[in-house]
């Protein structure tokens, strides 16, 4: 399983990867593996708010279908329309395969997510 040290990492198994008042957010690839192959993904419009835990997306596998979380609340600024024509670019790299990415609201919302050394110790007490 693969980890990038300098994100920020959620409870849901999605990544945040700040850039100055922006973030990308994606889904980490212990969670990619464990939805298996990705068909489907379902993206907000551009200008949409959300607010922290709020429900964003969809991913669908062969296996089961997932509500993608924002991690931290804030405006869509884009989003990856690579993945609404190949779904599967999740499976080949998460953390290349940014989902949105949004204006901040808050940066303090970041403190309550785990940095690369917790998650991997929180993906390993899940198992």
């Amino acid at each position: 399983m693969k980890i990038v040290e300098g994100l920020y990492y959620s409870t849901d198994h999605e990544w945040v990867k700040v850039e100055g008042e922006n973030a990308l957010i994606g889904i980490t690839d212990h969670a990619q593996h464990n939805l298996g192959e990705i068909v489907y993904v379902e993206l907000p419009e551009e200008d949409d708010d959300f607010e922290k835990e709020e429900s964003f997306g969809v991913v669908e596998s062969v296996k089961t279908a997932s509500d993608i979380l924002a991690p931290v609340s804030g405006t869509v600024v884009e989003i990856n329309e690579k993945l609404e024509d190949s779904p599967e670019l999740v499976n080949e790299d998460a953390f290349e395969s940014w989902f949105i990415k949004i204006k901040l609201n808050d940066k303090s919302e970041l403190d309550e997510l785990m940095d690369s050394k917790a998650y991997e110790k929180f993906c390993a007490e899940e198992e």
